[in-house]
């Protein structure tokens, strides 16, 4: 079992940067990808980001790639996503998800494959 916390969240305006984060209970973290989706009212949950079990490998969706990064800290079970040159359309609830690390595969985008959620934090880019 897996929960996750994520905090960090909150009110920017554009062009402006936060950097939520995700933590992790138990002691199987290295045992999971993580990834970043969000969802905005009235829209799907989509895919942010996500990174390998063991950091080395990251992965972005389009819309995010040269903005934000995926990182994570093993040692303190808690993985981040730095946000830069925030824009209106960013503004969601922000979730964090574990999906069960399988060599050789990558991280999955898809959020089925991922077994465990936060609660989600808000994140709101004013124009």
């Amino acid at each position: 079992q897996v929960q996750l916390v994520e905090s960090g969240g909150g009110l920017v305006q554009a062009g402006g940067s936060l950097r939520p984060s995700c933590a992790a209970s138990g002691r199987t973290f290295t045992s999971y990808n993580m990834g970043w989706f969000r969802q905005a009212p009235g829209k799907e949950r989509e895919f942010v980001a996500a990174i390998t079990s063991s950091g080395g490998s990251a992965y972005y969706a389009d819309s995010v790639k040269g903005r934000f990064t995926i990182s994570r800290d093993n040692a303190k079970n808690t993985v981040y996503l730095q946000m830069n040159s925030l824009k209106p359309e960013d503004t969601a609830v922000y979730f964090c998800a574990a999906e069960r690390a399988t060599w050789p595969m990558s991280p999955s985008s898809r959020a089925a494959e991922y077994e465990y959620w936060g609660q989600g934090t808000q994140v709101t880019v004013s124009s």
